[in-house]
């Protein structure tokens, strides 16, 4: 199976991951709409099911995005989405795979994910977990910072997801827009260098409940949290 280095920091490719997740799967709108495996079409139709869950002030916040990335494609112009945080371990992997998951559904070509941190660590297991109990297949992996290889569809690529720095040379060097998943990496990061523009869509850190009995709850729920915003940001993309 052909595979492609993603980095999560996730062609013209679509489907960008990464903690590295490298390129992501790449749609046009001359290409057949990618079919996307039952289990996570099902959890994507619960998601826009919720969207009434997604609170106005963060609305308002997706929406800048969506009309910067708007505006790039109306230009012709690339949009390369890095998503960041501290570690690149948990959200920054989640809302790449998710923004390159939700932009193939709503068939918008010429939009790549990708992710990375201020340190690299690794693709956190819990993370990982949560992604496949809504379908996502990914492999068995080993190491400190393993190599994740991961599908939304079986007529796609696969994406391979690693832990990574933002500045990783698997990831966009210039020209990006960062999205800055936590607050300590908005917070550290005065300049992100290379980056066109920045925006801060923050998430609490599933970590919270490392070890604890809502440790599964926390981890999903916050999955499904960045899946039905970036389903949402990526239907406001024209």
């Amino acid at each position: 199976m052909k595979t492609f280095t993603l980095s999560i920091i996730l062609i013209s490719s679509l489907f960008g991951i990464s903690e590295y997740c490298d390129e992501s799967p790449t749609t046009t709108n001359e290409d057949k709409k990618m079919k996307l495996f039952p289990q996570i079409e099902e959890r994507i139709s619960s998601l826009i099911a919720e969207q009434d869950q997604i609170e106005e002030t963060r609305k308002d916040e997706l929406q800048e995005l969506a009309d910067f990335i708007s505006e790039k494609r109306q230009n012709n112009e690339p949009v390369d989405l890095t998503f960041i945080c501290t570690h690149n371990s948990r959200r920054s992997h989640l809302s790449q795979i998710w923004a390159s998951t939700a932009a193939v559904y709503y068939e918008l070509g010429g939009i790549s994910t990708f992710s990375g941190g201020t340190e690299a660590t690794a693709f956190n297991i819990r993370a990982v977990n949560a992604l496949r109990k809504d379908g996502f297949k990914i492999s068995d992996a080993q190491g400190d910072n393993p190599n994740y290889e991961l599908q939304i569809s079986p007529e796609g690529p696969s994406m391979v997801c690693f832990s990574k720095k933002y500045t990783d040379e698997s990831n966009p060097q210039s020209g990006f827009i960062a999205i800055m998943t936590c607050s300590h990496a908005d917070e550290s990061c005065p300049i992100v260098y290379g980056a066109e523009a920045r925006f801060p869509i923050q998430y609490i850190d599933p970590k919270v409940s490392d070890n604890t009995d809502k440790e599964d709850s926390t981890y999903f729920a916050r999955s499904h949290q960045i899946g039905r915003e970036m389903l949402w940001l990526m239907s406001r993309v024209k």
